[in-house]
């Protein structure tokens, strides 16, 4: 779960009536997301960016729409999102609501603001270097900037 303090009629595409920035900032409730992202944290989230697996977004809940929620991008489905929690025995993602119709995610989240800044969001040259098998041995190192690594 996310609370936002977005100014209020923002469009979904980061586009509004008033020219501001595609940018807002989130505040993260909950442990959906640990350990990537704690009670307290605060993200910097880019409206109507491109989504691709991996990535953590924001998004409206499909069953009740004032409610933004932060997941991680499993996989791109013919009916939308398969957005999952980070934190695998917190199950309120899309185990229980199916998938996430692309209307309902409204951006990418680019870093962790506070506590400790962290960049969430490698571009795709960066990501694919961190999982190459030279980098990939150092320990957490993808992690820490950014890439998802699925953890077995």
């Amino acid at each position: 779960m996310a609370r936002s303090t977005r100014p209020e009629g923002a469009g979904a595409g980061g586009r509004d009536r008033g020219g501001a920035l595609p940018f807002g900032l989130v505040d993260v409730a909950g442990p959906s997301m640990v350990p990537t992202l704690r009670e307290g944290d605060q993200l910097l989230v880019r409206y109507g960016a491109p989504i691709r697996p991996g990535a953590v977004v924001l998004f409206r809940h499909p069953f009740q729409q004032d409610l933004l929620v932060v997941k991680r991008a499993a996989e791109r489905r013919a009916a939308g999102w398969w957005l999952l929690s980070d934190n695998r025995p917190v199950d309120s993602d899309s185990r229980s609501y199916g998938a996430v119709p692309d209307e309902l995610v409204l951006g990418r989240v680019l870093l962790r603001l506070r506590p400790r800044p962290a960049w969430l969001a490698p571009g795709r040259r960066l990501e694919r270097l961190l999982l190459t098998p030279r980098l990939a041995r150092v320990p957490g190192l993808a992690r820490r900037l950014g890439a998802w690594v699925e953890e077995v």
